[in-house]
């Protein structure tokens, strides 16, 4: 009877210790809240910039944040501007960007705040590891990426996706006034093709009755919580949430579990199958190289982040140009037509779409304006002195803005904020590129992006596939667009567009 009743003491007095301890957490999140909003009401610095970012004034003028910054930037005489109050040196100067991905690249690395923000998503995948593992992740891809069987295999997937789900949807829905929202059909068709390439995994989401996919949904939500993170006033706000497990963190933890969940189950089939000759998926090519899964599945699902978000983003700020600018759809009509012919049937082949220069120069000037991926951020390793005379202290963030990038005179010429493929041409009409780090949108240096071609092909693809045979126009008339939080651009309540079949007759 004693030891029962010491038992029962003893449970309770862990009963009692537990929900003290929490209460004592919950308090301490309340009060470290509460100095969060006090701080707001009257920042550390008082500097005109650090007032207007945490009272949000900012927003009264700009729509977007992005443009609050371009403003601020070309005010700059050095194209350099400093946010005290998130430690952020922010420029559009390409000669900073050199020096930040070229020159001093060893002093720049993705550092440990970023790699703790996306740390529970990507893990050890490459795009948040910095050193030796960044190294060997980067060699193994491009050796992968490089090869001519998987550039093919990704062409082969791309084809199939537009030819077999894309095109039947949009025909689907020819005439109806209703239309649909083309950010989400493009978000929809890059998951698609991204975890066929990726896993060797087809969730279907762009199948005619557009079904919800759990593991999209969740890779969703994954996404744009871990990019949540990133706004918070303190990381010590979303350690704590993380820590208590609520809100906002205990959502993220679920869909990562989710996310994880799957991609362990596909890995575990895979490997019980064996290595074959036939499967020219990046899982089944890595798989051949890294023994360990865990590892391995970090480095897959951070290219489903880069490969699917980045491509949608372009493509729903493409069209959105396009509807604005129809003069520039119908010169890609035009150069499509004498490279392929007048018929809208068929997918343009590898050689046909490097003949189409205007069609790259518009897609290149899409991304100068909305880029998919509007800044990025390195932290300094060691004190620097950045070309514009910029001083750089240990540990402070370090943005570069493709965004504001695109957006500056000195750098463009006076037609900056205009849409016009023609200054990517030479006078014979071929493409000729800039300095990469005057247009940092696939990065530059040692870290450019490995599916830069791949990227641009999937991209070429569907443009040419739906400019040939439909009209897209926008609903909402000449708005610009507004962009929802995320690691990359996404215009905020969709792109509601209604489909028109396009007669070729009509057109020529």
């Amino acid at each position: 009877m004693d030891s029962g009743s010491s038992s029962s003491c003893l449970f309770q007095s862990i009963q009692i210790t537990l929900f003290l301890l929490f209460i004592s957490f919950a308090l301490v999140f309340c009060v470290f809240s509460f100095l969060i909003y006090i701080f707001r009401l009257k920042p550390l610095c008082d500097c005109d910039v650090c007032t207007a970012y945490v009272s949000s004034s900012w927003t009264k003028e700009f729509r977007n944040l992005c443009d609050w910054y371009t403003h601020l930037l070309r005010k700059s005489h050095t194209g350099t501007i400093h946010v005290h109050v998130l430690n952020n040196v922010v420029t559009a100067n390409p000669d900073n960007v050199k020096h930040m991905l070229r020159t001093r690249f060893d002093n720049y690395p993705k550092g440990k705040p970023f790699s703790a923000i996306l740390g529970d998503l990507l893990g050890r995948g490459i795009f948040n590891v910095d050193g030796d593992s960044w190294k060997f992740q980067r060699k193994m891809a491009s050796l992968e990426l490089g090869s001519v069987s998987i550039r093919a295999y990704a062409f082969e997937v791309v084809g199939s996706e537009i030819t077999n789900r894309l095109v039947p949807l949009l025909s689907s829905v020819c005439g109806k006034e209703d239309g649909l929202d083309l950010q989400d059909v493009f978000r929809r068709f890059s998951f698609d093709s991204i975890c066929k390439f990726s896993f060797g995994l087809d969730p279907g989401c762009l199948k005619l009755s557009l079904p919800a996919s759990e593991f999209a949904e969740a890779f969703d939500t994954a996404s744009r919580l871990s990019a949540e993170r990133a706004m918070s006033p303190s990381s010590l706000v979303w350690r704590i949430k993380r820590l208590l497990n609520i809100g906002s963190e205990r959502r993220l933890r679920e869909a990562i579990k989710l996310v994880n969940a799957l991609a362990d189950e596909v890995i575990k089939q895979k490997r019980e199958v064996g290595p074959s000759k036939g499967h020219n998926d990046l899982l089944s090519r890595f798989m051949i190289n890294i023994d360990d899964d865990r590892y391995l599945r970090d480095i897959v699902v951070s290219f489903l982040l880069a490969g699917r978000d980045t491509v949608a983003s372009a493509l729903t700020s493409f069209f959105w140009l396009l509807s604005q600018n129809p003069k520039v759809r119908d010169a890609i009509r035009e150069e499509s037509d004498r490279v392929m012919g007048p018929t809208t049937d068929g997918l343009a082949s590898f050689d046909q779409m490097r003949k189409m220069h205007y069609l790259q120069a518009a897609l290149y000037e899409c991304m100068r304006l909305y880029p998919p991926v509007q800044f990025d951020s390195k932290f300094a390793q060691d004190d620097d002195l950045l070309p514009d005379g910029t001083w750089i202290k240990k540990g402070t963030r370090v943005t570069y803005h493709p965004y504001a990038m695109g957006r500056m005179e000195w750098s463009w010429g006076p037609d900056c904020l205009e849409f016009r493929p023609e200054r990517w041409l030479s006078k014979d009409g071929v493409f000729s590129p800039v300095n990469p780090y005057k247009y940092p949108v696939f990065q530059a240096g040692v870290r450019v992006c490995l599916g830069k071609e791949m990227a641009l092909v999937e991209m070429k693809s569907v443009a040419l596939a739906l400019v040939r045979q439909f009209d897209i126009l926008v609903a909402g008339g000449h708005r610009r667009p507004q962009f929802a939080p995320g690691l990359t651009a996404t215009i905020r309540g969709g792109l509601r567009v209604v489909i028109e079949e396009r007669s070729v007759a009509s057109t020529r």
